[in-house]
């Protein structure tokens, strides 16, 4: 019986989850020869939210982080999230955009790239894995767990070998809202190892139902090969199965894990540090390590149950937030009942706010609302009421095809708007990604260039967080 193998995610995903990714690089240098001596698989250390909050907030260079994690890592793989088409944004991009992507982030240091799509449209993850392949990375084809294919491991057999027969060397099942029960997860597992015994299966399940310790157990019966964990400081709630919880649970058993529990401890005291300062700070807020158990009748996740509280505190609204959770599903399902992920929730959350706050639902649609039931994100998992499309499209075409397919090359133009402050070839993707915020960074990084001191020499005193 193989040992269980660990991703560990409080570099990315776990704090992105309760801290939404304000950790910065300089706290993570200080603890990564240690997390490199623990004996993870991989750790999931780039990307995800954390991209856009390195230039919208932190005033640092997402590729810069990764080169300095790279390294300061030696024995472990570093793995990243990618959003097929979308990468790391909130729209699709062009192939060559997608294909430029993922050479460099191979190139920088990324070993595993696990490539989903938000609506399990097979057609949108085709570019990224080829590319991801071409470069002779480690390609893990995820699947997007929702409330209607959670029960169904037929479903996931049949996206299962479409991911292999594109070149996935494993498979992720993943579980943002905690979705997952563990007989379904059991089964699920069960009927994929049938299948394939040989197959290397990993879960990514979050914490927000309360469900995962036991999910996780189940799938490990079942003959799971990897588990997403965050180290205790950073797990539960809106975020993941503590690391310490497994390593203890499988102790003495045939799937007991092979990670160094004396620099396991010196990692968690460092990351409880972290925690305290945040919780301090306002970063972090103590209730998104609640369980909230009706995530599993909506489906809406802790993230995103956290994302529409702030967007509704903003406008003043805040009494309206049990009517925004009750629209949610019934959102999700007139479009065909979507995944919640990014960028789909905030699509949804959204719409929802609009719906409930104007008193009449899509009185008034959001531009992103109407480009996901035109099919601009592609194929949704079940067909959209006809009727229903054609008031929301208000008579514009319905794209069928590959949504990329109708877009133009774009690498040259981005190379071209970047060149007034590019330092980097990466500078020109950051560009492509998120333009708003790549454009302030950009702003910021040439002052601190330029900004001399009366001695003549270059002042670093406005710096968010040197690194």
């Amino acid at each position: 019986m193989p040992r269980l193998k660990i991703t560990e995610t409080v570099l990315c995903g776990a704090q992105s989850a309760l801290a939404s990714a304000h950790m910065t690089t300089a706290e993570m240098v200080p603890i990564l020869p240690i997390l490199d001596k623990i004996g993870y698989h991989s750790l999931d250390a780039w990307g995800g939210s954390s991209f856009d909050t390195c230039l919208r907030y932190l005033n640092e260079d997402p590729w810069k982080r990764l080169r300095i994690i790279r390294a300061n890592i030696h024995n472990t793989k570093l793995m990243m999230t990618l959003g097929g088409q979308c990468l790391l944004g909130y729209s699709h991009y062009p192939d060559d955009i997608v294909q430029f992507f993922v050479q460099k982030s191979i190139a920088n240091g990324i070993d595993i790239l696990r490539i989903y799509d938000p609506l399990n449209d097979i057609r949108n993850l085709e570019v990224a894995i080829r590319a991801a392949k071409k470069e002779k990375a480690s390609v893990q084809g995820s699947i997007c767990c929702t409330s209607e294919n959670a029960e169904n491991g037929k479903y996931f057999l049949e996206f299962a070998k479409r991911l292999l027969d594109l070149g996935a060397d494993t498979i992720c099942i993943q579980d943002t809202a905690g979705l997952l029960r563990p007989y379904d997860a059991y089964q699920i597992i069960k009927t994929l190892k049938a299948y394939d015994s040989s197959m290397q299966i990993q879960l990514s399940t979050h914490y927000t139902s309360g469900l995962a310790s036991m999910t996780v157990l189940k799938a490990v019966e079942a003959g799971l090969d990897i588990v997403d964990t965050a180290i205790s400081p950073f797990s539960l709630g809106a975020s993941l199965l503590s690391t310490e919880t497994i390593l203890a649970t499988l102790r003495k058993t045939p799937y007991e894990t092979e990670l160094d529990t004396y620099f396991l401890r010196q990692a968690a005291e460092y990351f409880s540090g972290i925690k305290l300062r945040y919780l301090r700070d306002g970063i972090m807020d103590n209730r998104i390590f609640d369980v909230n158990i009706t995530a599993l009748e909506s489906g809406v996740s802790g993230e995103m149950q956290r994302h529409i509280a702030q967007r509704l505190k903003q406008a003043k609204k805040e009494r309206y937030f049990a009517e925004v959770l009750e629209e949610i599903p019934r959102v999700a399902a007139d479009v065909g009942h979507v995944p919640f992920v990014s960028p789909l929730y905030e699509i949804l959350d959204t719409q929802a706010i609009l719906n409930v706050l104007t008193g009449e639902r899509y009185k008034i649609v959001s531009e992103e609302f109407r480009n996901l039931v035109l099919g601009k994100y592609g194929r949704t998992p079940n067909p959209i009421n006809r009727e229903f499309q054609h008031k929301i499209s208000k008579g514009a075409p319905i794209i069928t095809e590959r949504p990329a397919d109708s877009l133009e090359p774009e690498v040259e133009k981005y190379r071209i708007k970047a060149a007034p402050y590019a330092e980097q070839e990466e500078d020109l993707l950051s560009l492509a990604l998120f333009e708003n915020s790549a454009m302030q960074f950009f702003e910021w990084r040439k002052k601190q260039k330029y900004n001399l001191d009366g001695r003549g020499k270059a002042s670093n005193k406005s710096a968010v967080h040197p690194v």
